[in-house]
């Protein structure tokens, strides 16, 4: 009796051992951006076509008031509310004390700079395909922004999803680099392929979640229900949006649709930004669209 107890707290032992080192965050290999000097005026673009403005302005700010990146925007999930992070350059309360290395680790690997999982409602799982030119860039261009020294307020999640060591868990299931549509042909397609999965992350909103809440990339922009539980997120897939290429290109730029409604909701924002893109990468998006399978399985 005594040998087996003695195993099963061996064996008990070697399982948390493993637990721990499956669940660990695994940050960029050190010095993977030493060197690499970013362009502040280029990474204005990726700012915008990222959304960053989109999730963490004050709520309700208006104008330039968008470029000061106080947080505090809430997000209700089925998991619960999480709130955005003041990510101002702010030393104290915003990412003003981060190396350029600990925001890579953030952007691509969900990892922060104390070495701990990011929850997911910050789409890195879409950013981990971000190129490492467009990261320096954006690095560069943070920088010039206003500082905000409006402390972060804590995400509002009870057990156990409060509990971020289990993330690792999550992020073996579901966190990958891989493209959704695995072959793009042609300039225009691998813009738009690079603005909708990585840049964009359209399909953070836009695909349906399984329970673990973990994109279902079988049924990749097919819509999903609303994370606030009023009324569903359209699918782009060509069986739910029948508009042509230049109607969708039409759309990102002024916010109208063929049959004359304008756009509301979180997507007002999102045109927001495409109409400050160019002409050429919302030709590339509707693209990549029009690409889609119906239904979303890719092959």
């Amino acid at each position: 009796m005594r040998r087996l107890i003695g195993g099963l707290a061996l064996a008990g032992l070697f399982a948390a051992g493993a637990a721990w080192v499956l669940s660990a965050p695994r940050p960029l290999p050190g010095g993977s951006f030493a060197g690499v000097a970013g362009d502040a005026s280029r990474g204005a673009q990726v700012f915008t076509a990222a959304g960053c403005a989109s999730c963490h302005h004050a709520p309700d700010a208006e104008g330039e008031a968008k470029l000061v990146l106080t947080g505090g925007q809430r997000f209700v999930s089925d998991f619960g509310t999480f709130l955005a992070p003041n990510i101002s350059p702010d030393p104290d309360h915003g990412i003003g004390g981060w190396s350029e290395e600990d925001f890579a680790n953030a952007v691509l690997r969900g990892v922060s700079p104390e070495g701990a999982h990011l929850y997911p409602a910050f789409p890195y799982t879409a950013y981990t395909r971000m190129d490492d030119r467009d990261l320096a860039d954006l690095w560069a261009y943070m920088q010039t922004l206003p500082a905000s020294d409006t402390p972060s307020l804590p995400h509002e999640l009870g057990f156990p999803f409060n509990i971020r060591r289990s993330l690792g868990f999550w992020k073996l299931l579901y966190f990958n680099d891989d493209w959704v549509m695995p072959e793009a042909e042609g300039q225009q397609m691998v813009r738009g392929r690079y603005l909708v999965e990585a840049l964009a992350h359209c399909g953070e909103c836009h695909t349906p979640r399984d329970m673990l809440g973990g994109l279902d990339t079988s049924r990749w922009l097919t819509g999903a229900p609303n994370p606030n539980g009023r009324g569903t997120i359209p699918g782009l897939t060509p069986d739910h949006l029948s508009w042509d290429a230049s109607e969708i290109a039409y759309y990102l730029e002024t916010g109208f649709t063929p049959d004359f409604d304008s756009v509301g909701g979180h997507m007002v924002e999102v045109v927001e930004n495409f109409s400050q893109l160019s002409a050429e990468d919302r030709a590339a998006v509707a693209a990549y669209l029009k690409a889609l399978p119906e239904g979303g399985e890719m092959r």
